[in-house]
């Protein structure tokens, strides 16, 4: 058995696994056995009660995040030459189309969210075989096919994030960085948490939030009591 280290140790000296913590304490908890030397990102899994292979039982959508992920978020707005000028002026990191196109055909996808215009996604289409397994694919649905280039690029600057429940039925979503205070985490977390609630489909049946667990990069997951926040 391998020798326990004195990181872990305190770590275990303050988590509990078998303690289901509320969602307050979980927020401040996850900040205190943090032991990394950079800025760790927070993230939640959510086990939803929902079967994915329903279409009427998909839970996808976005939430802006009152204090955002903390991540510097890239930005590609594929747009035509009359909207570039709104896309450089709300943030955008990139903005423009063949261009841009063409270098992701070559490879390049060095981006966080790619948002585009309805009137180019006969183009941006024909990129579904690589932007689609990156989770990069702009979607009305997230917001992320617009005409209003510059007001959606500021939401995704300002914390907007999209979600979408995986095969086995669970969402993963960042929720801040270690840097944050308690509160920022909890507000946070909370807000993601009251629109999945908010979009629980009619279809589910039995409880909805089956398991929810926070963690920071590098650290042990914490158990969030399920049934305060289903209650």
């Amino acid at each position: 058995m391998k020798k326990m280290t004195k990181n872990r140790k305190e770590i275990f000296g303050k988590h509990d696994l078998s303690k289901a913590y509320s969602l307050v304490d979980a927020c401040n908890l996850v900040k205190d056995i943090s032991t990394t030397k950079f800025d760790a990102s927070i993230d939640m899994c959510i086990r939803l009660g929902v079967d994915p292979r329903k279409a009427n039982q998909m839970v996808r959508g976005t939430v802006a995040l009152p204090h955002g992920t903390g991540k510097d978020v890239k930005v590609l707005v594929l747009c035509t030459p009359d909207k570039e000028d709104e896309a450089k002026e709300a943030g955008a990191d990139y903005y423009g189309l063949d261009e841009y196109i063409a270098k992701i055909k070559s490879g390049w996808t060095d981006v966080d969210v790619i948002i585009t215009m309805p009137s180019v996604m006969g183009k941006v289409g024909a990129l579904g075989r690589i932007l689609g397994p990156r989770g990069l694919m702009p979607n009305p649905k997230t917001g992320t096919v617009t005409m209003e280039v510059g007001k959606a690029v500021n939401e995704v600057k300002a914390g907007k994030i999209d979600f979408k429940v995986d095969k086995f039925g669970i969402i993963h979503s960042s929720v801040g960085k270690v840097s944050f205070d308690g509160d920022k985490i909890h507000e946070n977390a909370n807000e993601l948490l009251q629109t999945l609630l908010k979009m629980k489909p009619s279809s589910a049946k039995g409880t909805y939030f089956k398991s929810i667990y926070i963690t920071s990069t590098m650290s042990p997951g914490i158990q969030i009591d399920a049934k305060s926040v289903n209650a």
